[in-house]
């Protein structure tokens, strides 16, 4: 049997009861079934999370940092069984080494047209990750909990649309999006968060936005 950490325990079930925005509620039918991979190991600094950053040519949220995950494909069995298997396609990750802790609520995100359901899951047995499928993965990245959570990390971004979202600069990566929203939301329910000025807001980039418009 595979000891999780209390600390996983406890947030994988708050996070579970999370409620969903109303601008993120899926609607009653459309919309592509997907599923990310919420991954947590224990690393020389401490907790982590898995983050991969999109490749800058591909099709899908190029050049974006996000989960490991992607469309439910009808031999995967739900969205366990395709957060799996597309951390394994793009990390390379060896899924006998993840156990699944838990099920986040499905979050719809409109620009996509996707139904996407977060899975919980601990690394027990952390296996060698690297950018597996060069055509959508350019980088993968543990990144501290430690480092997502510092203030100094922590900033909100604005949308030329006039949206403004939660956001992280860790490792040289710029996190920000759906990305950034689930982990703002899974952070405030856990024992790591830390108080942070949410009065810092800043334009998104334009080099972020030249990628945008692409997609």
């Amino acid at each position: 049997m595979v000891e999780v950490p209390e600390w996983l325990e406890t947030l994988a079930g708050r996070a579970a009861e999370i409620p969903v925005p109303a601008e993120l509620r899926p609607p009653r039918s459309g919309g592509r079934r997907a599923a990310v991979l919420l991954l947590f190991g224990e690393g020389p600094l401490g907790p982590d999370v898995l983050l991969i950053q999109r490749s800058s040519n591909g099709r899908r949220h190029p050049g974006q940092p996000a989960f490991p995950g992607g469309g439910i494909d009808p031999g995967d069995g739900g969205p366990v069984g395709a957060a799996l298997r597309e951390a394994e396609e793009e990390t390379g990750l060896d899924p006998a080494g993840v156990h699944v802790v838990g099920v986040m609520p499905e979050l719809f995100v409109s620009h996509s047209d996707n139904r996407v359901t977060p899975v919980v899951g601990w690394w027990h047995t952390p296996s060698a990750v690297h950018a597996a499928s060069p055509d959508e993965v350019e980088a993968v990245e543990r990144v501290p909990v430690a480092e997502l959570v510092d203030p100094a990390n922590r900033l909100l971004l604005r949308h030329p649309r006039g949206y403004i979202g939660p956001a992280f600069r860790v490792r040289g990566l710029l996190v920000w999006g759906f990305t950034a929203g689930v982990l703002d939301r899974v952070l405030a329910v856990s024992d790591f968060d830390r108080p942070w000025d949410r009065s810092r807001v800043e334009d998104l980039p334009q080099e972020v936005l030249d990628l945008v418009s692409r997609s």
